[in-house]
């Protein structure tokens, strides 16, 4: 990590490198608790002091603690199939993008899916910005088809977001990547939010048993839920699931045998039997933090 840090970091980059707020590192330099430098009239921090203080200080936060064997964020029918046919003994907490990020931040898991929508791209930007400094990699998992999920025959004639306006839409978690998406494509278009009228679901099969129980007329989900519950679909857009990863547990037992077994045929089989998918850049990086 050390390489990729500037001689002298800034407050900014302080502030980064240790996850709080800029007022908090002024504080420490104000109480000579951390190592600092006004030598140029501002202030700054010395690469090597800092890495050494930051070893040596009990509360300090560190990057390479034990992380449970588990996998965060974003639900993903094809990554949690395989998960459990891998072997690799990790298991899932699958609760939305930035919840994840959130509790991988924290130290819950080793790794973290996602599907964040940015001003170009997916993903990056927000990994860039919060693990800037982290032992960390974000790599693709897949490109996925979403849309309108709805009952076969599509009986309320969905085929666009503003058809959404008085329909019973399921409603997602606000740290979700779907609802984030929505959002996103909604104001967009200069349309007003569906309201919240719809039941609640927490992951994409929960999305798209609401509308083939009838308890909701259209789900914002994915191609691959909608065609395992023989729902009909109508797609919007393609977006990229993500996964960041500990840098330390990529190369532990349990991950390399999950990646092992993303090798073998049987993930292209099931990628193919679930409909909606494209993984033909699987494992593509797209952050190095650290």
């Amino acid at each position: 990590m050390s390489g990729d840090l500037p001689t002298y970091l800034t407050t900014r980059e302080m502030a980064d490198l240790l996850r709080v707020k800029e007022r908090k590192i002024y504080d420490l330099a104000a109480a000579g608790e951390v190592p600092h430098s006004r030598a140029t009239g501002k202030l700054l921090f010395p690469r090597e002091e800092v890495l050494a203080w930051i070893a040596n200080a009990s509360d300090a936060p560190s990057s390479d603690a034990m992380r449970p064997p588990v996998v965060l964020g974003s639900h993903d029918p094809l990554l949690e199939w395989a998960l459990r046919e891998s072997g690799s003994g990790l298991a899932a907490l699958f609760d939305g993008s930035l919840d994840g990020l959130d509790r991988f931040e924290a130290g819950e898991g080793i790794a973290a899916g996602l599907h964040v929508v940015q001003e170009e791209g997916w993903n990056t930007e927000v990994i860039a910005r919060r693990f800037r400094y982290r032992p960390v990699v974000l790599v693709e998992w897949a490109w996925r088809s979403r849309g309108f999920i709805v009952a076969p025959g599509n009986p309320a004639g969905i085929t666009r977001l503003a058809d959404l306006a008085g329909r019973q839409v399921v409603r997602r978690q606000a740290k979700a990547g779907g609802q984030l998406l929505l959002e996103r494509l909604v104001a967009e278009e200069g349309l007003t939010p569906p309201a919240a009228t719809g039941p609640m679901a927490r992951d994409e099969r929960e999305a798209a048993l609401a509308v083939l129980d009838g308890r909701a007329e259209v789900a914002f989900g994915l191609e691959a839920s909608a065609r395992q519950f023989k729902l009909d679909f109508v797609p919007v857009c393609e977006e990229r699931f993500d996964l960041l990863v500990s840098r330390r547990d990529w190369f532990e037992p349990p991950f390399q045998a999950f990646v092992a077994f993303c090798g073998t045929p049987a993930l292209r089989e099931m990628a193919a039997t679930l409909g909606g998918y494209r993984i033909e850049r699987l494992w593509r990086p797209h952050f190095n933090g650290g």
